[in-house]
């Protein structure tokens, strides 16, 4: 079991996915943007970071800059896009190996990426680490 944030500004999107992973057996908590997101993960940490890229306010990507600089994400993170920049946005995230899921995603295989994060934690390898040199609230 992981603690896994769902981040979406879609209300139907966001509780397809919450429930989805919840019937795996996760811990599922919920933002409807990446502000709230942000303070929510530096308040909790979570394992597993579940992104939309295009949000009002702060966007997926300046989110998980913000919150895997910091420490805040313990095993991965997976984005949802409808954006035809795949690559770009692999590119733009590779240091943090973020796996990008275009929209329309099948939930079985997001189900795929996040069981395979999961994974990670069980056999307590780290799959994330801070690059930052500086501590943030998550370090």
């Amino acid at each position: 079991m992981s603690r896994i944030l769902v981040v979406e500004d879609d209300p139907h999107i966001l509780r397809l996915i919450s429930m989805w992973l919840q019937r795996q057996g996760h811990v599922v908590l919920e933002a409807r943007n990446g502000l709230a997101a942000r303070d929510l993960v530096r308040a909790e940490p979570v394992d597993i970071l579940v992104s939309d890229i295009n949000m009002p306010g702060m966007d997926g990507l300046a989110l998980i800059e913000s919150v895997m600089g910091e420490g805040c994400v313990r095993r991965g993170v997976v984005v949802l896009t409808n954006r035809w920049d795949h690559a770009e946005i692999r590119d733009r995230l590779a240091e943090w190996g973020v796996q990008v899921l275009p929209k329309p995603f099948s939930p079985s295989r997001l189900s795929e990426l996040v069981e395979s994060l999961a994974a990670s934690r069980k056999a307590g390898s780290v799959a994330v680490r801070p690059i930052s040199s500086e501590r943030g609230p998550c370090s």
